[in-house]
């Protein structure tokens, strides 16, 4: 399926660009997402008139999101969960715990934009993890996980 992108997606390209994609990713994520549209005539003109506003919308959101990235970077957060005398985690520190203790920090980050390169946290100690605001913005932040004996 022939779409126009009217936002800039990771691995596809960048805002007006006209792309192929499996039909199933346009119809089920990008479409709805209101990232992309069918690649019509009448949609193409459309675009073009549209795009100025489109690009100073993206502007604003990248303005943002470095804004906020700039604030984030190098935070350090600290969650307590109950642990072994091994330092091992009775279950694990996942995307949406982080999520909410930097949403208490007054962080307004979505539990979708946390990457954790190695899975869930499942020790006690520091450990590096990346939180993508946006497609060009990505801050390193580091979780310190304390034990909690029972």
């Amino acid at each position: 399926m022939q779409i126009i992108l009217l936002d800039k997606v990771v691995n596809l390209g960048n805002l007006g660009e006209v792309v192929k994609v499996k039909d199933g990713y346009a119809r089920n994520f990008l479409i709805p997402s209101g990232r992309a549209r069918r690649a019509t005539a009448a949609a193409i003109k459309e675009f073009e008139v549209k795009r100025a506003e489109l690009e100073k919308v993206a502007a604003a959101k990248l303005a943002e999101s470095q804004a906020l990235g700039a604030k984030l970077g190098g935070t350090s957060i600290k969650l307590t969960q109950k642990a072994g005398v091994d330092g091992r985690l009775f279950g694990s520190v996942t995307n949406a715990d982080i999520a909410a203790e930097l949403s208490k920090g007054g962080f307004a980050v979505l539990k979708s934009q946390i990457r954790m390169p190695n899975g869930p946290i499942k020790v006690v100690g520091d450990h590096p993890v990346s939180v993508a605001l946006h497609t060009d913005v990505l801050v390193d932040i580091t979780v310190t996980v304390l034990g909690e004996t029972a």
